[in-house]
């Protein structure tokens, strides 16, 4: 499946070009033309990259990095602003790469192949028969069709992956997924526990263990 890379630029014209570059390279894209809007995007997951303009409306590119960072998605600023200091400062920022408009095409694709090579080799996946759950790009996906989870949903999942054939108590699922901070009783634990069996068609390997907890039957 063809990575998929997120354009933020107001510029109308230029997004139009980075999009036609990129399809010579043989990636999906989407344009986002203000900084709200992409945040937005970004949140709901299912991208490996974003190309990142400075000069944004709404957030401008700064701020918006601020947002990207919680999702670990690979960022390259693609900016007019040419200044060394913002250069240092995007850097710092976190994004994997910095380039000046106007660009080469064959330049842009080339920058984009190496921030993912090096990002690959970051990411962590966990199988489960069909299920691959992605936690770089906060994606689950079953047989090749990808899952919706809320975010604790998700991270039962994880937890629940990364601890297969082990018996987990209600108090520990609420230790780690809702960080000791949770108030409410356990019984929120069993609601997620039930949303991710019938989501992922779990019923007979995300098994109850009566007055403790729960466990993942190992694949055989």
């Amino acid at each position: 499946m063809p990575c998929k890379i997120l354009i933020v630029e107001d510029d109308a014209n230029i997004a139009r070009y980075i999009q036609t570059c990129l399809t010579v390279g043989n990636y999906e894209s989407e344009i986002y033309s203000d900084g709200l809007s992409a945040v937005e995007r970004i949140g709901k997951g299912d991208c490996d990259l974003v190309l990142l303009d400075i000069m944004l409306p709404g957030l401008n590119g700064f701020e918006v990095m601020e947002h990207v960072k919680k999702f670990a998605v690979p960022v390259i600023y693609l900016t007019a602003v040419c200044d060394v200091a913002e250069k240092v400062r995007g850097l710092k920022s976190g994004a994997e790469d910095y380039i000046v408009k106007p660009f080469e095409a064959l330049e842009l694709l080339a920058r984009i192949e190496l921030v993912l090579k090096r990002y690959q080799k970051t990411r962590i996946l966990y199988t489960y028969g069909d299920i691959v759950l992605d936690t770089e790009r906060h994606i689950v996906e079953k047989g090749g069709v990808q899952i919706s989870l809320s975010p604790k949903e998700f991270d039962v999942l994880t937890f629940f992956m990364r601890h297969q054939d082990i018996v987990i108590s209600r108090e520990r699922l609420l230790s780690a997924v809702w960080n000791y901070d949770f108030q409410g009783e356990t019984r929120t634990v069993d609601t997620h526990v039930q949303q991710v069996r019938r989501k992922l068609k779990l019923t007979g390997q995300l098994v109850a263990v009566p007055t403790y907890g729960y466990k993942l039957l190992k694949r055989e």
